[in-house]
């Protein structure tokens, strides 16, 4: 019999003692009064009162006729003291039993030990969930990041660092939600199965309905129901929800993921950008108490207003090439053979100048930053620059050279967007399965009349990875997407 299989056979003995004694190892019900963390706080006024705790046993010492061991709440640990003479005998040894990982509701007296240790001196002690599976012993650390990522529930019983990184997400959202509602935003849902992948350039996910016998895509973006609800004559709306995207992993990428998206009619992308500004300054202040932050060793600044940065100068900063001077697409493939930058034969000026932007600006970016300018190609749904239509109306908000933001003057002409979509499908028929497909609703619902309309979106995961110093998108996913192994159901 090997080490798992007799550990598991010791518990079910255990199981079976419980039961010929009558006790149920595994409870409906606790009447608890008092968290750990409460009692701690408030020692002064609980001293010597009585309080009923439960909790999951993180340690255990047996001396004989007292046990102490180490309850943790979601609030914290506090320290039980057990003695025979205090329970009875017979409860006494079914309690010296239990292991670490045991859930126990716990009915004492507030008092300090001889050591300082504020305690409950139990009067009763009752077994509420027998664990059938030991925790791990060095479960902390790096040697075991894959095993924290699939067995997340373990990962946040042992380390309480990374609960407090899901508390603060929770937060953050929360922040971002009291923001937009005092600006007069109204959250809504909207579907997530999809006729029509669109919204962003992606992969989707593809699923079926058997009863309508149809193809249905996973969202990809929350943005084109959101603008129909504008069209309908809502003027501030806002959704917080999951997409889908059928794409790669990797620190910064997971196929499903959390957006926020909003619209506001009779805005413009400059309004977008103050208001976005001020969110995220709200959100860093509500959370950490300051606008000044430390992310993986940077201390990054969120008071407003941030830098501004056009796209091409940007370009021609870090890289020394000016798209000024560049004006047809077979030059400008020919500066980017030259930078070593591989592209497609076909690919256009705009497309390029997106490339050069990703691969020598986006890093540089670690101030918070708005970068404005983006050729119309890289921006199917935008609305054109009136000084200049090869670019756009739209910025994307970046902070330690990551996307956080994306955000356009909402093109409303239902011309210009049947022409953005036809060309769109074109890239489509040469391969590129991420390029938008045409959505004639969507383009019936412009033709009804789509104000003029801001709208942005930010990625909540990357926003939560500045704030909580998280180095992956999957220390802020509590169960991120990962490859099944064939012996995970025996770890």
């Amino acid at each position: 019999m090997d080490s798992q299989s007799e550990l598991w056979r010791v518990r079910l003995d255990k199981l079976d003692l419980f039961r010929s004694k009558g006790v149920e190892p595994y409870a409906d019900h606790y009447a608890r009064t008092h968290m750990a963390q409460d009692i701690i706080e408030n020692f002064g006024e609980l001293e010597g009162q009585g309080v009923k705790v439960a909790g999951r046993i993180m340690s255990k010492r047996d001396q004989g006729k007292v046990i102490f061991v180490h309850i943790q709440d979601f609030s914290g640990r506090i320290q039980i003291y057990i003695r025979r003479d205090d329970v009875g005998s017979e409860r006494f040894d079914l309690i010296s039993t239990l292991d670490v990982g045991d859930f126990v509701g716990v009915d004492g007296s507030v008092f300090r030990t001889k050591r300082g240790e504020i305690s409950v001196h139990a009067r009763q002690v009752d077994i509420l969930s027998k664990a059938m599976r030991p925790l791990p012993e060095k479960f902390h650390g790096l040697t075991n990041v894959e095993m924290r990522y699939r067995q997340r529930y373990v990962d946040l019983i042992v380390n309480p660092d990374v609960r407090s990184v899901f508390v603060t997400r929770s937060k953050i959202i929360r922040a971002m939600r009291e923001f937009l509602e005092n600006k007069g935003f109204l959250e809504v849902e909207t579907p997530t199965l999809h006729t029509v992948a669109g919204g962003a350039a992606a992969r989707p996910f593809i699923t079926h309905h058997n009863t309508l016998d149809m193809d249905l895509y996973l969202r990809i973006a929350l943005e084109l129901y959101l603008k129909r609800l504008i069209v309908g004559g809502f003027e501030k709306v806002y959704e917080i929800g999951r997409n889908f995207r059928n794409e790669g992993i990797s620190i910064k990428h997971n196929p499903e993921f959390t957006m926020m998206e909003l619209y506001q009619a009779y805005a413009n992308f400059r309004d977008i950008m103050e208001l976005t500004e001020n969110m995220i300054a709200y959100i860093v202040e509500k959370v950490h108490g300051t606008l000044d932050i430390s992310y993986q060793g940077e201390v990054l600044h969120f008071a407003t207003p941030w830098s501004r940065l056009q796209m091409l100068d940007g370009i021609l900063e870090y890289s020394g090439v000016d798209f000024r001077n560049i004006t047809d697409d077979e030059e400008a493939r020919s500066a980017a053979r030259a930078q070593g930058i591989h592209i497609g034969e076909d690919a256009t000026r705009g497309q390029i100048i997106n490339e050069f932007f990703e691969e020598f600006v986006e890093p540089k970016l670690i101030q918070p930053t708005f970068v404005i300018g983006h050729p119309v190609e890289i921006s199917p749904l935008a609305k054109r620059n009136a000084q200049n239509p090869a670019y756009t109306d739209r910025f994307e908000a970046f902070a330690y050279g990551r996307e956080l933001g994306n955000a356009f003057s909402e093109l409303n002409d239902p011309i210009d967007q049947r022409k953005r979509f036809e060309a769109q499908m074109a890239e489509r028929e040469k391969g590129d399965d991420e390029a938008h497909m045409m959505d004639e609703d969507f383009l019936r619902a412009l033709e009804y009349g789509l104000p003029p309309t801001g709208g942005l979106g930010i990625g909540i995961d990357r926003l939560v990875m500045l704030l909580t110093d998280s180095a992956s998108i999957r220390d802020v996913i509590l169960f991120p997407t990962m490859r099944p192994r064939d012996d995970q159901a025996s770890e």
